[in-house]
């Protein structure tokens, strides 16, 4: 019997499967895939572990950024109160030093006009004094003149005490 090429490649095809299957190979190999499919599957369950931690911590965070927007906000707020009272209140504060410093600007005119008027009747009083000096000089004698030009200074030098008094 003459056995061709075929027939031999044949035999030693199922020789090598014998063996495989002698030494536990297609095991081997199925425990091998079990094992890889295990530890995928493990990756793959701690993966979406992960992906869970992640939203929870993407949502913690975005509760912390709204938070954080909203107190940057009242913030805010409570800076543009603050600064608008302050505004008023320096607004305030203006107008009363500018109110106290018409009031004494006022009340020095009044007291200048007051010194002015007083030293005019006092300038009139002399200019009067001196006229009727004159006056008298002119028309009365000597001895007349004197009685009366003492008793007028003096009594003008009363008056005028009473008055500046």
């Amino acid at each position: 019997m003459n056995f061709d090429a075929t027939f031999w490649v044949a035999i030693s095809f199922f020789i090598f499967l014998g063996v495989l299957f002698y030494f536990k190979v297609p095991q081997k190999v199925f425990g091998a895939l079990n094992e890889s499919i295990n530890k995928i599957k493990k990756d793959i369950d701690e993966a979406e572990k992960l992906k869970e931690e992640a939203k929870n911590i993407l949502s913690e965070y975005e509760a912390k950024l709204s938070k954080s927007k909203v107190e940057v906000d009242l913030m805010i707020k409570n800076a543009q109160k603050e600064s608008e009272t302050n505004i008023i209140k320096i607004n305030d504060q203006f107008h009363s030093i500018f109110e106290n410093r018409k009031k004494m600007a006022e009340d020095k005119i009044k007291q200048m006009k007051l010194q002015a008027t007083k030293d005019i009747k006092n300038y009139s009083v002399e200019v009067a004094i001196i006229a009727l000096e004159k006056i008298i000089k002119n028309s009365v004698d000597k001895k007349k003149l004197d009685k009366i030009y003492i008793s007028s200074v003096d009594e003008a030098k009363k008056i005028l005490k009473n008055k500046s008094i």
